[in-house]
């Protein structure tokens, strides 16, 4: 898989079938556009590729309003690599690629990206203050595939819908619409001590999410183990407004730092509290561990 951090300004690429968006998650609908672009990639013997923007053009705009993230970068791209993607295209979303024009994005797609054909859903805009969608890319001689939206249960699948289950604590109906189970992917790194010094010893996790969609207490497995993870502030602990995701790993004492390692979010045991003291944190964790291996008993 090759990795693009730009349309290329001179020469051209060899020829691709070609899908754009954020990809946030990659939900159902967005892996619905995946298996068709590498169905049409076989069929026609070119390449597969998939253009991403970074930032999201929201967190452009709007930063403090931007959406929070369902998928880091890095998840999207072990994603793509996972289903065999030729090509990555990561347009860095800035003023001068926010003010191209429809008609100079499309020549792009054409004579940089050599897009045979482009697959889209039937709600894509692109171009200077969206001004551009569908109609504009049916009128270029690329061939342009329109899909669609995706319904479960007459809901719409849409990044939107899965951030708000999963800001709810609702991970059965995330993972419906995702078509697999949430999780958080990142390296395990050093730590303050502070979970084994209650002797709760956990594994910190480095996360590339700055706003993750979700917060608060999980039973969870951190690859093929089981656990308990807060995923949070930590309220009791003062002077910490980072998020931090730690995981106690059950039945588990091997050194796990260094490794890159995914998360995956099983059932929400509750919110995150701020306690009196430190000593009444201990006895909450310890109930948080029993309920953890109460439900993981039933898997």
């Amino acid at each position: 898989m090759q990795i693009y951090r730009h349309i290329p300004n001179s020469g051209s690429h060899p020829p691709c079938v070609l899908t754009i968006g954020n990809y946030d998650g990659i939900h159902l609908g967005h892996q619905k556009i995946i298996n068709e672009l590498l169905i049409k990639s076989k069929n026609s013997q070119i390449e597969s590729a998939i253009m991403i923007f970074e930032p999201h053009p929201r967190e452009f705009f709007t930063p403090k309003d931007a959406p929070s993230r369902i998928t880091s970068l890095r998840e999207k791209i072990e994603y793509f690599k996972s289903k065999k993607i030729d090509r990555i295209y990561i347009i860095k979303f800035n003023m001068k690629f926010s003010h191209m024009s429809g008609d100079q994005f499309i020549l792009k797609l054409k004579n940089k990206i050599s897009a045979q054909t482009v697959l889209v859903g039937e709600d894509f805009r692109f171009g200077k203050n969206r001004d551009c969608g569908i109609t504009d890319l049916l009128e270029s001689d690329i061939e342009i595939i329109i899909l669609k939206e995706l319904k479960i249960n007459n809901k719409r699948v849409s990044s939107t819908h899965i951030r708000d289950a999963l800001s709810s604590g609702d991970l059965d109906l995330a993972n419906d619409l995702l078509g697999r189970p949430y999780s958080i992917s990142g390296k395990v790194i050093h730590g303050d001590q502070r979970g084994r010094e209650m002797g709760f010893p956990t594994a910190n996790i480095h996360m590339f999410h700055n706003r993750p969609p979700i917060k608060g207490v999980f039973a969870v497995k951190l690859n093929d183990k089981v656990g308990v993870a807060n995923l949070g502030t930590r309220p009791t602990i003062t002077g910490i407004s980072k998020l931090h995701l730690e995981v106690h790993v059950l039945n588990f004492s091997k050194d796990l730092y260094g490794q890159h390692v995914h998360i995956t979010f099983l059932k929400k045991i509750r919110d995150e509290i701020k306690f009196q003291s430190i000593e009444a944190l201990k006895e909450q964790i310890k109930k948080d561990i029993i309920n953890a291996e109460i439900f993981l008993k039933k898997l």
